[in-house]
């Protein structure tokens, strides 16, 4: 059975991956930042599915230390995806550039310095699929979250790049728009029922997609739609929006 590797697996998608994954029978390699926080579901996992879960500390701002986390690991993963992500402070980043610099960073910066490392060794190894979490926000730089949105933009094209790449060495990549969801990350947000999904739904639609081989997802299949439209407003009119 694959084993998988969740890089920010302290999220609430990365806990609901987590337990799809484990219910399918696959170990697990859980790595965030105090990653001892996870030893609750480390061993809630391993005593209900009988699985093998790791925990291991990984800091997607920490670049220069990329290279040895995925050097030491245990096991080299069948699977892994990158779930880490900060949202950040919107209206603090623009005049603040330590805030700037994290949701850059956190977003862009740090999943392109430790997936390069991971595409590399697949390539030699002769296995792998990347799955990347990005976002809608990536598609159209909005007033609200255009710093955030450009990091997630650019993590798109990154990935899409990758699976080019890698598509002549036979590894998939795939990239997931999960729109909306409900997560400590959006807690204080206000968001609409009908276009919002869950972690589980997200966890349930990466699954079936990595099994698929499927390039690219929408976990609720309408925001392709939402956002084709949205993709389609003329610039004149789209500027005077406040979205």
């Amino acid at each position: 059975m694959p084993s998988v590797l969740l890089l920010g697996a302290s999220s609430d998608i990365a806990t609901a991956l987590a337990r799809k994954y484990a219910s399918a029978g696959h170990d697990l390699q859980l790595a965030a930042r105090n990653a001892h926080r996870l030893e609750p579901l480390r061993t809630d996992l391993s005593i209900r599915h009988g699985i093998t879960t790791t925990l291991l500390e990984f800091d997607a701002r920490a670049f220069q230390q990329h290279s040895a986390f995925w050097e030491t690991l245990p096991v080299k993963p069948d699977i892994t995806i990158c779930i880490f992500g900060y949202l950040g402070d919107e209206t603090r980043a623009e005049s603040d550039w330590s805030e700037c610099t994290n949701i850059l960073e956190v977003n862009f910066v740090g999943a392109v310095s430790i997936l390069n490392i991971i595409a590399g060794s697949y390539i030699n190894l002769g296995k792998g699929t990347i799955v990347g979490i990005s976002s809608v926000a990536g598609e159209r730089g909005r007033q609200s979250n255009y710093l955030y949105g450009s990091a997630k933009a650019g993590f798109t094209a990154y990935l899409s790049g990758l699976r080019n790449r890698l598509s002549h060495h036979d590894r998939h990549v795939l990239t997931v728009i999960p729109g909306f969801v409900y997560t400590r990350m959006t807690e204080d947000l206000t968001l609409p029922p009908l276009l919002t999904a869950t972690p589980e739904q997200v966890a349930s639609a990466v699954y079936n997609a990595v099994e698929k081989k499927k390039n690219v997802i929408y976990v609720k299949w309408f925001w392709r739609w939402i956002m084709l439209i949205i993709k389609s407003i003329p610039e004149f009119l789209f500027k005077k929006l406040k979205l």
